[in-house]
């Protein structure tokens, strides 16, 4: 598993200026049903489920939601670059900018593990996030997050 098989390149977008986690929550589940055909309604209430749960703001200005999906194949994946940093209840209670999601199938055990650690293992990479705060374009970002160190598992 790696992260090019996660996330397409029309599933990562840049400047997004979102103004409430609801917000982000429905801009993810749009642009995770324009790359993936997930149901962006399901996608919202899966993601809204989650982090009712706990906050997924791991720190670092990183969050990363994540949901499982009836009706979904295989782990996916959705990167935004926020314009503004969104305060989103993080662990070190900094505000977020750089938002990973990961949809996953309801059954999908350990896969759905395995794709959140990759990313959690990538998003820790100082080098990479700077990386990913210094470009604006969707494909520059899909590059560095693809072929950033830790982007495969081990």
């Amino acid at each position: 598993m790696d992260l090019s098989s996660l996330l397409k390149p029309g599933a990562v977008k840049a400047l997004v200026n979102v103004t409430s986690k609801k917000r982000l929550f429905q801009d993810l589940s749009e642009i995770a049903h324009s790359a993936y055909g997930l149901d962006a309604a399901q996608a919202v209430d899966a993601l809204q489920e989650r982090e009712s749960l706990g906050p997924t703001g791991v720190g670092h200005g990183v969050a990363l939601p994540h949901a499982r999906l009836h009706g979904l194949k295989s782990v996916v994946g959705v990167f935004l670059r926020l314009e503004r940093p969104l305060d989103f209840d993080a662990v070190d209670r900094l505000p977020v900018d750089l938002v990973f999601a990961l949809f996953a199938p309801k059954d999908s055990g350990v896969d759905h593990l395995k794709a959140l650690a990759l990313v959690s293992r990538t998003m820790r990479n100082g080098e990479v996030c700077a990386k990913l705060r210094a470009n604006t374009d969707p494909a520059a970002l899909h590059a560095v997050l693809t072929a950033g160190p830790g982007a495969q598992a081990a």
